[in-house]
């Protein structure tokens, strides 16, 4: 695929829907480690939600509306810390992208540095913090470089997700600083960061989407 546009946005979002409703258990799991134990919930409902309102909305509504609603549908439907940031996300990305009929590599570039940029923001998030940044804030530095490169966007975002499994590995090494996990510090080190998990399963699907 060369470019995603507003029909295959519509795809896009049922893939995240259905990848999250398989991986609802395991990040349930996963942020009972330190955290509470509904980032599953979160995200299976923020994403069931955001394919129902843009699959209703269809590809006539065009690429930055149809993100900008799913930011805003997340928003209402997982207002928790993580649905929140995620709905920001989606909003940051919309606003990156106006104007733009087609997502090729330089707009998804773009798009992730936005949606990165806007979670910092809205989360006080930095580097380093073990969160969902440390694994957007690299990704969108590989899809900057491929972008600079002419890269596809295919081959593009298969570096994108690689580099997302790199950074998430990276995070076992840092200590938590945010959320319910902040109370646990030392105990987060060397334990899988639920966020960034999220964060690479957001990429792995848009790559995997990419490459079909």
């Amino acid at each position: 695929m060369d470019a995603i546009r507003a029909d295959d946005l519509i795809g896009l979002f049922q893939s995240w829907r259905d990848m999250f409703a398989t991986e609802r258990e395991f990040l349930i799991a996963l942020d009972g480690k330190v955290g509470d134990s509904d980032l599953g919930i979160t995200m299976s409902k923020s994403f069931a939600a955001a394919y129902d309102t843009v699959a209703a909305e269809g590809a006539a509504a065009g690429l930055t509306k149809l993100l900008r609603s799913a930011g805003a549908i997340m928003a209402k439907t997982a207002p928790s810390t993580m649905g929140t940031l995620t709905a920001t996300g989606f909003l940051r990305g919309a606003k990156a992208l106006e104007g733009k009929d087609a997502i090729g590599t330089a707009e998804a570039a773009a798009f992730w540095r936005a949606y990165a940029t806007g979670i910092a923001e809205r989360g006080k998030a930095k580097l380093g913090d073990k969160t969902i940044l440390d694994v957007l804030d690299p990704v969108a530095g590989v899809l900057e470089t491929q972008a600079a490169s002419g890269a596809a966007l295919a081959p593009a975002m298969a570096a994108a997700a690689d580099e997302a499994e790199a950074a998430l590995e990276r995070t076992k090494t840092m200590k938590a600083q945010h959320g319910k996990a902040a109370v646990f510090q030392e105990q987060t080190v060397g334990l899988q960061d639920a966020g960034a998990t999220v964060g690479v399963f957001l990429v792995k699907s848009m790559s995997a989407f990419a490459a079909g």
